[in-house]
């Protein structure tokens, strides 16, 4: 029986500073996070005693050292929503909380754009005139660098990992079509201009192989690392760095909610029969991102061919047979599993027959019907810089400025329910205890990770409280002790009895 996906969305968010000379992206990431925590609350630093980037899946550690994830001097900081935010290399990021749902998923990656939006309200206040931070949800500078937005999911560790590679490539392939941001252009160097005007996806660009554990250099479509934040003895985290930075509340939902639910079919064999085998994944990966007709076919290791469209049909039919069946209790919400199969299916058959009936739900659709529409108005060339500027004012994040927030795309949520998640931490996931430590204990957390928390209680030593299961410290399990502890010291002695 598949075990509850509990899942989240880390976002790096690109970053430009107007209006200072020489400006330093680590220095305004810096100032973000900085600002952000003067607003809210003592900052409580990361524990990175349990970080382990170099442990691969596939059964052994890399000995040698790759470009850092995290520099651990920079600011590095928890939220009392269970997030994390910090400064990733020359970047703002957020992790969003463990979730229980995808639409809770959803939710919390929402509430961290409401984090940065207030982060650039709080730099405003220290810069001086004139000066600004503005920032990003893209995957671009269009400079040939890209930052990324991962996605996590809990498995079951018995899951054999080969099995994984192997059945959600395909899928893993081929989601662009509505998970894709769309881009202008391409950054291959190799390519003329004009083969590429647009694109579905801003990250296809950036792969190289078909599985590995790096996730900067020769980034793999199926990453390896192997570092679950939980009991490694039960558990695996499936780290997924391939998907784009969605403002579309429907393109993240889908992309979170299908993933879900092709990582539970995995798990309990459901998949075994389905051969959608890629021949070459990472062709293919591109040749979908450049084909807006939906129709070109890929290649398959059994010598036919399937379309994009006709592979996520395949996983879709087995999707509905899995719900059939009773399967989507792993999806946390078995009436959020429905919903997502709905979507999944509307969405299929729109692009199938018209992408542009998409415009208002998915963002490569909305960012392709805004840019040829400019086109076709001032009759310009793909390769004009306005084109460019276009693609990048979409992702604006600052509602009056964001040219997505201008086109009234279809919701998921509520503007009241973002707005307690901003503060408030996911209910049935660990991230409870944390957050609500956070909030009623700050004084007394010296730092925190995924799956513990150290308390200082003002003499030696440090006291170090695990939480290796996920699905463990929800409120149902911890709301009435914490209520019930008034100090740090009290909430230690009562989890020592």
């Amino acid at each position: 029986m598949a075990i509850i996906k509990v899942c989240g969305v880390e976002t790096e968010y690109g970053i430009q500073m107007l209006g200072v000379p020489d400006p330093n992206p680590i220095t305004a990431s810096s100032l973000l996070v900085n600002a952000y925590l003067s607003l809210v609350s003592k900052k409580v630093g990361w524990d990175f005693v349990d970080e382990s980037p170099m442990v691969d899946a596939r059964g052994f550690t890399r000995d040698f050292q790759l470009a850092p994830e995290v520099e651990t001097h920079l600011i590095n900081t928890v939220l009392s929503n269970g997030a994390r935010y910090y400064v990733d290399h020359a970047h703002p990021e957020y992790s969003s909380p463990e979730c229980y749902t995808p639409r809770e998923a959803l939710l919390y990656d929402k509430a961290g754009e409401e984090v940065l939006r207030r982060s650039m309200e709080g730099a405003a206040r220290v810069l001086g005139p004139g000066q600004s931070v503005v920032v990003y949800k893209n995957n671009s500078d269009r400079k040939g660098n890209s930052y990324g937005c991962h996605e996590n999911y809990m498995m079951d560790r018995a899951v054999p990992f080969g099995k994984i590679v192997s059945q959600v490539m395909p899928f893993f392939v081929t989601r662009q079509i509505f998970a894709g941001a769309g881009k202008v252009g391409t950054e291959m160097a190799y390519l003329p201009k004009e083969q590429v005007p647009f694109q579905i996806s801003q990250r296809a660009d950036f792969f190289e192989e078909e599985v590995g554990l790096e996730t900067t250099l020769k980034r793999p479509i199926v990453n390896t690392r192997d570092e679950p934040h939980a009991d490694a003895a039960r558990f695996r985290r499936l780290h997924v760095i391939l998907g784009d930075a969605n403002m579309s509340e429907y393109s993240t939902f889908l992309k979170v909610g299908t993933t879900a639910i092709v990582l539970s079919m995995i798990e309990d064999g459901f998949l075994d029969g389905l051969d959608t085998t890629l021949e070459t994944p990472v062709p293919s990966l591109r040749a979908v991102s450049y084909d807006l007709t939906l129709k070109r076919p890929l290649p398959l290791a059994d010598g036919g061919t399937a379309t994009a469209l006709e592979v996520q049909g395949m996983y879709l039919e087995a999707a509905k047979e899995y719900a059939a069946a009773g399967g989507l209790a792993s999806i946390g919400d078995e009436a959020e599993g429905k919903e997502i199969l709905r979507l999944w299916e509307e969405v299929l058959s729109d692009l199938e027959v018209d992408p542009m009936r998409l415009a208002d739900r998915l963002d490569w659709v909305a960012k392709y019907r805004l840019v040829t529409g400019y086109r076709e108005r001032h009759d310009v060339a793909w390769d004009d810089s306005r084109l460019a500027a276009i693609d990048l004012q979409f992702h604006d994040i600052r509602k009056s400025k964001s040219l997505f927030y201008r086109l009234g795309q279809e919701r998921l949520l509520a503007d009241d329910e973002i707005e307690i998640a901003v503060t408030e931490p996911p209910r049935r996931t660990r991230a409870y205890f944390r957050g609500k430590c956070l909030a009623k204990y700050a004084s007394n957390v010296a730092a925190a990770n995924w799956d513990s928390m150290i308390f200082d209680l003002g003499e030696d030593p440090l006291r170090r409280v695990p939480m290796m299961d996920p699905l463990r410290g929800t409120a149902d399990h911890v709301d009435e002790l914490i209520e019930g502890c008034d100090t740090a010291a009290e909430l230690l002695r009562a989890l020592g009895s």
